[in-house]
């Protein structure tokens, strides 16, 4: 659980989907505004809330051997924040409403390919975890181990070095110098 919700001046693993997304937006260009510092994103809501009361606890209860938790890399205006890892495995834990199905949206693989290229730990789960509405009123509810679904993301390096990582460098680029991007090829 990072304590820090400034999204200024870094890009972060979930900000994926619009690095490589369509930049002509204004998703995008809110989006800009906040990497430049000039605005912040304060939505918040009861799902929000609960999915980060309940991430330390849903990897609690996966009782897995030396889990670190809440580690940061960064590389230049990449800041990747790992949710739980090992040295040979991370563990990005994503909560959802328990009477629909999860599926791993684009954004979240896309999302979970930056957290492998940054960190270097080419072996990722998806831990999906089901709420309900009790558990999003009262957050001591323990953690149903049958809620738990691991999702295994495989690497795709071909994404990372062809699409993600020529326009990672050049939004760094436009970050430092406070300039809007222009689309490229």
């Amino acid at each position: 659980m990072i304590e820090s919700k400034d999204r200024s001046f870094y890009f972060g693993a979930s900000d994926t989907s619009y690095i490589v997304g369509n930049w002509q937006t204004k998703s995008f260009e809110k989006w800009w505004l906040i990497k430049l510092g000039i605005a912040r994103n304060t939505f918040v809501n009861e799902s929000m809330i609960a999915g980060t009361i309940y991430e330390h606890k849903i990897l609690d209860a996966l009782e897995i051997k030396d889990l670190k938790y809440d580690s940061q890399i960064i590389i230049d205006r990449l800041r990747v924040n790992l949710d739980g890892n090992t040295d040979t495995c991370i563990y990005e834990v994503k909560t959802y409403n328990y009477e629909k199905e999860f599926k791993v949206s684009k954004q979240y693989w896309r999302q979970a390919q930056v957290e492998m290229y940054a960190s270097k730990i080419f072996s990722l789960y998806i831990i999906a975890y089901g709420l309900n509405q009790n558990d999003k009123k009262n957050f001591f509810n323990k953690i149903d181990k049958d809620r738990i679904k691991k999702i295994k993301i495989e690497y795709d390096e071909d994404f990372i070095i062809n699409e993600y990582l020529p326009k990672l460098n050049y939004l760094t680029n436009c970050l430092k110098k406070g300039e809007y991007p222009k689309e490229i090829k």
